[in-house]
């Protein structure tokens, strides 16, 4: 598979668990000591200041099984470029935000590294990051990106990071259950409300939702919160001058239970985790799946893989402002200790990783790996051979559809974030009223 499950924005598999705080404990002080005292908890290569080597650092421990597609890139710009080397190295994700937090702290980051944005935000305000904007500039590899994939990872003037790998994510279908109980693909929500219905009065699970231990496999669903006005609401939001349990937000949750109660959702949706609603799916025991495309490979290559659709989600005739959306935005970003610019070769080896990164050939790997480019390089997939790869990229790319500039919980704190996931699985499971679930999330905006 192309690359792990995610948190909300993330593949799920990468996700140890679905709290993003920093927990700074007593082995995080110990660990803090010990870097300091070394000089590097982090980046030990054990090679000189000035040798070329580069640590790349990322947020799974094996990233050749679990994130093939960034072993791969690293393997072959290592093979082209032997004075170069990067060294590939990673943790669990909460292991790896935490690791990176205090390397921040004692001046020992990695030259390249993932990290959530929420951290890298206050990393550049601490001067910790590189501004990317000349490396970007040489070669015109800036004009590769569509404005919305690097738009995100700009503050204060600085271009603090760029796109790991792209988030494009919606309902996967099965085309044969659907046409074996007479259901058409939806496209209103009204569509989608009649096909549960008479999809669970057949015996079939309508979607596959699994709750247990990954509250934030709710991706569907935030886009539809997108359908209901969140992108222009959620600055007065965080700023006070507006709230999230407003009537339009409400009018949403309103529609989710009306598909619990029509038994849109599995009877132990909360004890079953996403893995196992996903494995339900390519069992063909469900209808429609909520995740991404990091499911495109799997499901290829599973029972239901020959019947397998991609669709961006419901529009709704009371939604507020464009319906024709589709989230295709850019994941958590890579950035750049800015210790790297005090070494001429340490900075030229990562300057040179990122323009092969985002070169069509850096593209061509990711795409290989069933991911989408994060660049405007066009792959040509055959969709005879992937057709469940193709059609999440053609639904992504569908005419006159556009996509929001972030997924919703990607530009909130991470308790809002946890908050806007159990509120929606709040609803789902019967435990929250709309009015109780959009209040929650109010509660933790400050």
């Amino acid at each position: 598979m192309a690359t792990s499950p995610q948190h909300a924005h993330l593949p799920p598999r990468q996700r140890s668990g679905i709290s993003r705080r920093l927990l700074i404990t007593a082995t995080a002080s110990a660990l803090l000591a010990t870097a300091t005292a070394c000089g590097s908890a982090v980046n030990t290569t054990g090679e000189s200041s000035s040798d070329g080597l580069i640590t790349l650092s990322m947020h799974n421990p094996d990233s050749k099984t679990q994130d093939p597609a960034t072993y791969q890139l690293v393997q072959e710009f290592n093979a082209k470029h032997p004075d170069m080397k990067i060294k590939l190295e990673g943790q669990p994700v909460d292991q790896h935000e935490q690791r990176m937090t205090i390397a921040a702290q004692s001046g020992t980051l990695p030259e390249i590294f993932w990290v959530y944005d929420t951290l890298a935000k206050t990393m550049v305000k601490n001067g910790n990051l590189l501004d990317l904007t000349p490396i970007l500039a040489e070669n015109g590899l800036k004009a590769n990106f569509a404005p919305s994939m690097l738009a995100g990872f700009r503050q204060d003037g600085i271009q603090y990071g760029v796109p790991y790998q792209a988030l494009i994510t919606g309902f996967y279908y099965n085309k044969d259950v659907l046409r074996e109980h007479g259901v058409a693909v939806p496209e209103t929500f009204d569509d989608l409300l009649a096909a549960v219905k008479k999809l669970k009065a057949a015996g079939v699970v309508p979607i596959a939702q699994g709750a247990n231990n990954s509250s934030f496999s709710v991706w569907a669903f935030l886009t539809m919160l997108d359908r209901f006005g969140y992108e222009q609401k959620y600055p007065d939001i965080l700023a006070g001058k507006a709230r999230y349990d407003n009537a339009d937000f409400l009018r949403l949750y309103e529609h989710v239970r009306e598909l619990a109660k029509a038994g849109a959702f599995p009877a132990n949706m909360s004890t079953q985790t996403y893995a196992q609603a996903v494995a339900s799916y390519t069992a063909g025991k469900a209808a429609f799946l909520d995740a991404g495309v990091w499911e495109a490979e799997k499901i290829q290559k599973s029972q239901v893989g020959k019947s397998t659709g991609f669709w961006a989600g419901p529009t709704f005739s009371d939604g507020v402002g464009d319906q024709k959306l589709v989230m295709n935005v850019p994941s958590a970003p890579f950035v750049v200790s800015a210790k790297v610019k005090e070494d001429k070769k340490k900075y030229a080896a990562v300057k040179a990783f990122i323009q092969f990164y985002y070169s069509d050939a850096g593209q061509k790997i990711l795409v290989d790996n069933a991911q989408p480019p994060v660049t405007t390089y066009k792959p040509d997939i055959d969709s005879a051979k992937d057709p469940v790869f193709a059609a999440v990229l053609a639904e992504a790319a569908k005419s006159g559809w556009k996509s929001p500039k972030a997924q919703p919980d990607l530009v909130v704190s991470a308790a809002t974030a946890s908050a806007m996931y159990d509120s929606f699985y709040g609803v789902m499971g019967g435990s929250l009223s709309p009015e109780e679930a959009a209040r929650n999330v109010q509660k933790t905006i400050k």
